[in-house]
């Protein structure tokens, strides 16, 4: 029986980050809303060209998203908060509105909440629920999008997130609501948008339900069942399911009605013989086996061997990525600076769809030679003689216990420190990075091509320091930053200076809405070179008397926001990025900077989703992170910063992670997270978002006004700090210096009220 290839979503941003680009022009007025769309249009096309012309199967429809596929779905069900309602109309405006909290004509409101997907550094607009809320089929996205796919002559697969991981990766204000309750709401929604998708002539839908991977409330487990009775219809259902395991769940699978089952033979753990002995024989079983999160070509003849093994087993299979390709970059055929022995090690999205071709080829034809050119680069890598390197994994060997802890505890530490910066009462701050005008990052741009030399661009970079210094002082802001104005990425620009990285000129990956980023790879062992950051930092504090934060990427961060080697743990990687920034701490040290934030918002991301695997991960998490900081004295004071993530199930590892500040993303949370702080009682000092950096609202006095005195409520002034929610990069200096002042004035205010 021949097998059938397929991708569970393509990158939606386009070639050249078209999608990022024309937004961004249509929320500054540049082009109207059919221009966008028209782009939009364009991307889906050669998205789809792509698929067939590699020969998959069928075409991915309904995984190009506006801002964010949740919140697509969001509006697909007509889940709209009534804030972002406009004179009852909804349209693109309204998806921007919930998303940003500003659009054309709209009243500016607090956005929805955003935060992680799943264990990736892609971001969801997260929905909302309440006892009120109700759904109808009212964005038709994808009944459009079906038909525009039509015009390729290729059988088309719809893809939708599934009801039950839509609800519960939603959230209610009030903490006793059962989002479970809204199941006899939604369903019927649902079962109506698979009979119109139906009468459009589909044979297949592809419904996400990536919660399977998780470990689910037996509440949760039994609704899956009933769900999935009451959506069966004529439409052949491909359960989809990734970023994990789901053996735990499979007697999910067993009680409900579908047509074919994804699994992930990636990031889960599988063994396929038993699995295949407990799923019914008539399901259809598609093999997640192209990686759809790392770069490292495919070694297509194991794929074959597991495949043809398997078939003796199960004559219903399909192969495909084992997750969406939003998660790499597009296209290996436009990095032209790769040396051609290094790029054939790696894979992009469009190579990952050849992969499958490929491989789809040689199993139908019974015919591995098929597959032997492309693999044979595979077996070259063990010669590169720059992969390891003996003076690093001597370092690693060498390691004690007193490696990871600090001198003294906090207490002492907190003592010595105010006694030597003698702060103010809610000391302000900010999280790091300062506006990267188009002017900068042309800057960048020609000293990066050579056009600029070193000298010229320096005195260029330290003008633009003296400036943000100057702008921070005449605020009055505490404990200054200098801006970041050299680096292009918090990730990219560390891998940059040090060596074991790689980079891409074209390899950017959506993070969120029209962020993108281009993570490095981590091609062989991690080393420093020189010092990174210390000519910046040192230069913006011979500016100030007050102090200015030295401004590093934490281990964690670095190793998760890039595509990891795949022949080493990630444990080993993090330790090696953790000596090469002790290195970089100790030189920031003796240029008496005292003040160093060690950022790890990834630091949750990388949780694995199944709590019997999570201990491990986050030990050596937060040794990594304790390794790069434990050598400062008590007096240097260590902060670090995380964002847009759920803290609650890591809390005990934050607190291990010892750093003397911690600031947080809290701004669209509604102060959830500010009073599970409080809650678990965190013993040092901490720093809550006062307001939403994602969005172009300005925050008032009065509203930051009370939000300092609501925090005070739940965490102790003496050990509050005052910053916004996350580095400042991807706004105007005008939103800048409106809501940095206003965060002054108010914290000012709030200041002569607690001392009287």
């Amino acid at each position: 029986m021949k097998i059938c290839s397929h991708i569970l979503g393509f990158p939606r941003i386009g070639w050249k980050r078209e999608l990022k680009k024309s937004q961004e022009d249509y929320w500054n007025r540049k082009i109207s809303q059919c221009e966008l769309k028209i782009v939009g249009k364009n991307i889906r096309k050669k998205n789809w060209i792509t698929q067939k012309d590699m020969g998959l199967s069928f075409l991915s429809v309904g995984d190009f998203s506006w801002y964010d596929h949740v919140l697509t779905t969001s509006m697909m069900l007509g889940n709209i908060p009534s804030r972002f309602l406009y004179d009852g109309e909804v349209d693109l405006d309204t998806l921007f509105h919930i998303a940003r909290g500003v659009s054309f004509n709209r009243k500016p409101t607090f956005p929805s909440e955003m935060t992680k997907w799943f264990n990736t550094n892609y971001h969801y607009i997260v929905p909302e629920f309440n006892q009120k809320s109700s759904f109808h089929f009212l964005w038709k996205q994808i009944l459009e999008e079906i038909r525009e796919a039509k015009n390729y002559k290729k059988d088309i697969k719809p893809i939708i997130l599934g009801p039950m991981s839509y609800l519960f990766l939603g959230k209610s204000g009030d903490l006793n609501f059962n989002c479970l309750s809204l199941l006899p709401k939604i369903l019927p929604v649902y079962q109506k948008i698979l009979k119109c998708i139906k009468n459009e002539n589909i044979s297949w839908i592809q419904i996400d339900e990536p919660i399977l991977a998780l470990d689910l409330p037996d509440e949760w487990k039994k609704n899956f069942i009933y769900s999935y009775k009451f959506l069966k219809s004529d439409l052949k259902t491909l359960l989809t399911t990734y970023f994990g395991s789901i053996t735990h769940n499979l007697d999910i699978i067993q009680s409900i009605p579908i047509d074919g089952l994804h699994i992930d033979l990636i990031s889960g753990d599988y063994d396929l013989q038993n699995f295949n002995k407990k799923l019914p024989q008539e399901i259809i079983l598609s093999l997640g086996i192209i990686n759809g999160r790392n770069i490292w070509k495919t070694n297509l003849l194991e794929c074959f061997h597991l495949v043809k093994n398997f078939q003796k087993y199960r004559k219903n299979i399909w192969i495909g990525t084992s997750c969406s390709l939003l998660h790499v970059p597009i296209d290996l055929d436009q990095e032209i600076h790769f040396d051609s022995r290094i790029k054939n090690y790696f894979s992009f999205a469009v190579q990952k769809c050849y992969e499958l071709f490929l491989l789809n080829d040689a199993i139908n034809k019974n015919k591995k030679t098929l597959l032997e050119s492309w693999v044979l680069p595979l077996h070259e890598k063990i010669y590169f003689n720059q992969l390891n390197k003996k003076n690093i994994q001597k370092r690693l060997l060498n390691l004690t216990e007193k490696d990871y802890q600090r001198k003294n505890n906090y207490v002492i530490r907190f003592k010595k420190q105010q006694k030597k910066f003698n702060f103010p009462i809610l000391p302000i701050t900010t999280i790091g990075s300062f506006p990267q005008t188009k002017k900068l990052r042309f800057l960048r741009a020609k000293f990066k091509d050579k056009i600029l030399d070193e000298k010229v661009y320096k005195e260029k970079i330290f003008k633009i320091i003296k400036k943000n210094i100057q702008i921070q002082e005449d605020l009055d802001i505490d404990v200054l930053v200098h801006g970041e104005p050299e680096r292009n990425d918090m990730v990219e620009y560390f891998g940059e200076n040090l060596d074991g990285f790689l980079f891409t000129n074209d390899g950017w990956v959506q993070s969120y809405g029209s962020r993108c980023v281009k993570p490095p790879i981590i091609f062989s062992d991690i080393s420093y070179i020189k010092p990174i950051t210390v000519s910046w930092i040192k230069y913006a504090q011979s500016l100030t008397k007050k102090p200015v934060k030295g401004m590093l990427t934490g281990p964690v961060t670095m190793l998760l926001w890039s595509f990891p080697r795949e022949d080493i743990s990630k444990k080993i990687i993090s330790q090696q990025i953790a000596l090469a920034l002790q290195d970089e701490i100790r030189e920031l040290e003796k240029n008496k900077i005292n003040i160093i934030q060690v950022d790890e918002p990834a630091l949750r991301e990388g949780l694995p989703l199944r709590n019997i695997d999570q201990e491990e991960y986050l030990k050596w998490a937060v040794k990594a992170f304790k390794l790069s900081v434990s050598k400062v004295k008590d007096t240097t004071q260590i902060h670090t910063h995380m964002c847009y993530c759920e803290f609650n199930d890591i809390m005990q590892s934050i607190v291990d992670l010892d750093a003397d500040v911690i600031t947080i993303e809290n701004a669209r949370s509604n102060m959830e997270i500010l009073k599970f702080f409080k809650n678990f009682r965190y013993p040092n000092s901490i720093g809550p978002g006062f307001y939403d950096i994602h969005s172009p609202n300005i925050p008032t006095e009065d509203d930051l006004i009370k939000l300092i005195k609501k925090s005070m409520k739940l965490i102790s002034y003496k050990k509050l700090w005052v910053n916004p929610d996350c580095g400042l990069k991807t706004r105007t200096w005008r939103e800048v210096k409106h809501s940095l002042r206003h965060l002054v004035n108010a914290t000012k205010k709030v200041r002569i009220l607690q001392n009287h």
